[in-house]
């Protein structure tokens, strides 16, 4: 492992990255926090909330569970707020790892601090900083080695490690040793998988993150590991060359929906149409969807859960078309009845181009079709999800995504101390005060996407 990785991981702190890195950190922490308290409320997250504190019990370390309050152990705490936050799918991204790290870096991040009382903020924002530059570069690296399309679990693994030799201050040989095991052992789950059967499994980042943590614990104690070929490997040296210099955080994208970024595109294209025409879903007989083999692999059309409305290209489609917007509340299955949204969604067709194909990852386009009832046929233009990285999100969208998905579960007052908690990580405040605002409970079933 090269030493500039070693100083990159222990020696990056706030006042060595630019305000505009920091900045971003503060911007995907916010939008994790308001994803996570709106996941709180899926059966997903309750079941693996109650598994956590009755299975991951603490010992010599306790970390609280993410909008819960119950204590576990830090790999128990992190394995909870990895799959709270996947349990709603509106988490930043990255097109070329297909995957997430801030879903698994912040609830590792947040257990570990939690656990070993460190309790910084700038040191916690260097930290999550540094996570995703790592993560990132682990998941392209993955990507460029391993024949499989493995879920972001695999190498969020790799960050939560790095992160938690950070926090114990672990040394070079330790810190080596912590990334291969977690490498070893984070779960290499095949994401097609889900994508064809969509159920509770997802991302994988919780796990990842369990893995990791775990992976950093036991190599304070002894405990060894295999060499990390992600990060070790002659073939993926580049990756980790431009440490310091490249900031991967700024490559992430932002989801407007919370739906799968490979659905987003036809979405997105319906809404467009919608608009400039000033149409209702009454005016259309059907859809017609143009897109990338992913998308079209995204194929639940009569969605029975919210990891299938999550994983669908023609259900959010529909939606969009019939509500104009996609919400927390649109892929609950309080909504899955609507018999126009089903109408559309049942008689939608999906088709894959060529082109489109290979854009991908790095472009995820596609294009849609109006069959309107007077027999007219209105066609987009070829398009992308809002809000990629070349594109970037500004940060008034993020406030009022993070109110409209936290305000529900947490409240208006409770939301707004959180917002503001984050706004002003870096002024040597520390973080406990955030750390119990994210902590204690959230609302009961009732809330979105219960």
């Amino acid at each position: 492992m090269s030493s500039r990785f070693i100083d990159f991981l222990h020696q990056t702190d706030a006042s060595s990255l630019p305000d505009e890195v920091l900045d971003l950190g503060r911007r995907w922490l916010l939008d994790l926090i308001g994803v996570a308290a709106g996941g709180a409320g899926t059966r997903m997250s309750r079941i693996i909330r109650d598994h956590a504190a009755g299975h991951f019990g603490p010992g010599a370390r306790r970390a609280r569970i993410l909008f819960d309050g119950r204590a576990a152990s830090p790999a128990g705490a992190a394995l909870a707020g990895g799959v709270t936050i996947d349990a709603l799918d509106g988490h930043d991204g990255h097109k070329l790892t297909k995957g997430h790290v801030g879903c698994g870096v912040f609830p590792s991040l947040l257990a570990v601090s939690e656990a070993e009382g460190r309790l910084d903020d700038r040191a916690f924002l260097a930290a999550l900083v540094t996570g995703y530059e790592i993560g990132t570069r682990a998941g392209i690296a993955l990507h460029r080695t391993a024949p499989d399309y493995h879920t972001s679990g695999a190498w969020v693994a790799v960050a939560a490690a790095a992160l938690g030799a950070r926090v114990l201050g672990l040394d070079a040989a330790q810190s080596r040793e912590a990334i291969g095991i977690a490498e070893y052992h984070g779960p290499r789950s095949q994401m097609m998988r889900c994508i064809d059967h969509p159920t509770m499994v997802k991302d994988g980042s919780g796990w990842g993150a369990m893995a990791g943590v775990s992976a950093a614990y036991l190599a304070a104690d002894g405990f060894t590991g295999a060499p990390a070929i992600t990060v070790e490997g002659a073939d993926v040296a580049d990756l980790w060359d431009d440490l310091g210099t490249r900031w991967r955080i700024a490559e992430q994208y932002y989801k407007a929906y919370p739906v799968c970024r490979w659905a987003q595109p036809p979405l997105q294209a319906v809404l467009n149409l919608r608009s400039e025409h000033k149409l209702t879903s009454g005016d259309v007989e059907r859809i017609e969807i143009t897109t990338f083999h992913q998308s079209r692999r995204l194929a639940t059309r009569d969605p029975k859960t919210t990891e299938e409305a999550q994983y669908s290209t023609a259900y959010p489609t529909a939606v969009a078309l019939v509500r104009g917007r996609v919400d927390p509340v649109d892929v609950a299955e309080a909504s899955f009845a609507d018999p126009e949204i089903r109408r559309l969604a049942q008689s939608m067709t999906v088709t894959e181009s060529d082109e489109y194909n290979a854009a991908f990852p790095a472009r995820r386009i596609a294009h849609v079709a109006l069959v309107l009832k007077d027999g007219r046929r209105l066609q987009s233009e070829p398009t992308e999800a809002l809000y990629d990285p070349e594109a970037p999100v500004d940060m008034a969208t993020v406030r009022a995504k993070f109110r409209a998905y936290a305000g529900p579960a947490l409240g208006t007052d409770r939301a707004a101390a959180i917002e503001a908690a984050v706004d002003r990580l870096g002024d040597g405040g520390g973080i406990a005060g955030l750390i119990e605002l994210v902590q204690a409970p959230a609302a009961e079933p009732g809330d979105v996407a219960a």
